[in-house]
């Protein structure tokens, strides 16, 4: 059993990118499905699908790469777990954290869902800071 499906689904990408893989499977539930709408609203994935197989559903998470095909480098560089299930972090909207200056994003949940702290921000709420991309 997985004790943390948030942190095993940032390292399975993580750990697909570095391999230079094109797709990467990922258990299937709701928050997971969140993140990844998040990931492709936000231009850092090209595409999900949902297989709603039983037992076993899984995300196909299709990643994004630039540059040449012989000189591609991925779009995601860094992906890094804040919150965690031993140290839950909780942030105001005042307190909610710019990534990078801005290139990056923090992905959030919120009593009103998941978002990014930036729409998190114009929504007036704050919540639980899930994971940093860039």
């Amino acid at each position: 059993m997985i004790s943390d499906p948030i942190g095993d689904m940032l390292t399975r990408i993580r750990n697909a990118l570095m391999a230079g893989h094109a797709t990467v499977d990922v258990p299937n539930s709701k928050l997971k499905q969140e993140i990844a709408r998040i990931l492709k609203q936000e231009g850092f994935i090209e595409d999900y699908t949902v297989s709603d197989q039983k037992p076993g559903a899984m995300i196909h998470i299709k990643l994004k790469y630039y540059g040449s095909r012989r000189d591609r480098k991925p779009v995601i560089t860094h992906l890094e777990r804040v919150s965690k299930p031993g140290r839950r972090i909780y942030r105001g909207r005042q307190e909610l954290p710019r990534v990078m200056s801005g290139i990056g994003i923090a992905i959030v949940t919120t009593p009103k869902g998941v978002m990014t702290a930036q729409e998190a921000r114009r929504q007036r709420v704050g919540g639980e800071v899930l994971c940093y991309v860039w």
